[in-house]
């Protein structure tokens, strides 16, 4: 009898990936979320709302979560906390004792130290938005709760409607402005978060970094995707005491608006400052990272 795999958010880009992941390597596969995923079995789940139904499942992967930088305050704020936060509750109830992997992100980490090399031991406070912060109580409750905890950084691949979008959409009039001098960065395929997804369930309770297998340069990767998607720009470095300014203005703005920022700390950060993830514990368990950003843009260029 093959393996039942629940798949939350299966409707979304990294739970997608997930899913069909699942089922080629010959798992059945129950999709829950508020969308019926790309295979398998579907059931409704509103995670803000309800507890999902897990019978049958042999294994949980949950990827439903709710993404995006929200001004501090809004409604959409109070939304996150109730999907990554209190989801994460009904979640863990409705599995009761099954194995979960819980896919979190390193936005957890504490931005103020250096993340040159960043382990799993790193302090998981001072998040700069919601979605961090949201992020790491709903992971605390996982890992005290046995799972297996996932830390993606900057995930891309097919399907992509946050990172790769987001930064095409920042050119203007043939210029892309960048926040302070070139550093180094973690940059996750979510085929690499898939294949993670699929072995973690054989790893001992706990968080894990996961990432490809090498850091890239910010602007070598950010020119290498505007060129893949067609986009004649300029890679021009905006002074950080000036891109820092901006994102408290629209910031401030965006507090008034209850809209998302244009600009914000969190997106400032991301960007500005080197971040590489040690894969050290992951690559213990066999996990090996196979997938790279070029081999995601040159099939960008095949189409």
């Amino acid at each position: 009898m093959s393996l039942r795999i629940a798949v939350t958010g299966a409707s979304g880009f990294c739970g997608g990936q997930v899913a069909r992941a699942a089922a080629g390597a010959g798992a059945s596969v129950v999709c829950v979320g508020r969308r019926p995923g790309p295979v398998g079995e579907h059931r409704f789940w509103d995670a803000a709302r309800a507890e999902p139904d897990l019978a049958g499942a042999d294994v949980v992967v949950h990827c439903a979560a709710a993404v995006g930088d929200p001004a501090p305050g809004s409604r959409a704020e109070a939304a996150m906390r109730a999907v990554n936060v209190a989801g994460t509750e009904r979640l863990l109830r409705a599995a009761a004792g099954r194995p979960v992997v819980w896919v979190s992100s390193a936005s957890v980490y504490d931005p103020r130290p250096g993340r040159d090399l960043v382990t799993e031991d790193h302090p998981r406070t001072g998040q700069l938005n919601a979605y961090g912060r949201t992020k790491a109580e709903g992971e605390a409750l996982a890992l005290a709760g046995g799972a297996v905890v996932l830390r993606p950084r900057a995930v891309y691949g097919p399907g992509d409607t946050q990172l790769l979008p987001r930064l095409l959409s920042r050119v203007r009039a043939g210029t892309l402005l960048l926040p302070g001098p070139d550093v180094r960065l973690s940059l996750t395929a979510v085929e690499n978060l898939a294949d993670a997804c699929l072995a973690a369930p054989g790893w001992a309770p706990g968080a894990y970094n996961v990432a490809d297998a090498e850091p890239y340069g910010r602007d070598a990767a950010v020119g290498a995707v505007l060129r893949a998607h067609g986009v004649r720009a300029r890679i021009r470095h905006l002074p950080l005491p000036l891109a820092r300014t901006a994102a408290r203005l629209a910031e401030s703005a965006a507090r008034l608006s209850a809209t998302e920022p244009f600009l914000s700390r969190y997106a400032l950060d991301q960007l500005s400052h080197p971040v590489v993830l040690d894969l050290a514990r992951s690559r213990a368990r066999g996990w090996i990272p196979r997938r790279t950003l070029e081999d995601h843009l040159a099939a960008l260029r095949r189409r």
